[in-house]
């Protein structure tokens, strides 16, 4: 079944799912500036709003507007910011 997390005092809350894909996680993210984990390779696609993102090994932020996606390598960790309430789907590989 699903399974539920929550994260940063309960601003970022997600559901675990099996997708066609693999293991996901669809979530939403209040406004705010977050630094995530990765254990797994992960696939972070924006379905609602807009997220910056600072992936390791950069300088600069990226926004990442409802629709696109970006990729983070496996165990590292990547800065997250949003100015609006932001959904996003999640696929590990």
């Amino acid at each position: 079944m699903f399974k539920t997390n929550e994260y940063f005092d309960g601003k970022v809350k997600s559901i675990a799912f099996t997708s066609p894909e693999g293991p996901a996680t669809i979530g939403a993210m209040a406004p705010g500036n977050y630094e995530f984990g990765t254990a797994s390779v992960e696939i972070m696609s924006v379905i609602s709003g807009t997220m910056d993102v600072k992936l390791p090994g950069t300088e600069d932020w990226k926004t990442i507007q409802t629709g696109e996606s970006f990729q983070v390598a496996a165990n590292v960790k990547f800065g997250v910011r949003t100015e609006g309430e932001t959904a996003y789907l999640c696929l590990y590989k």
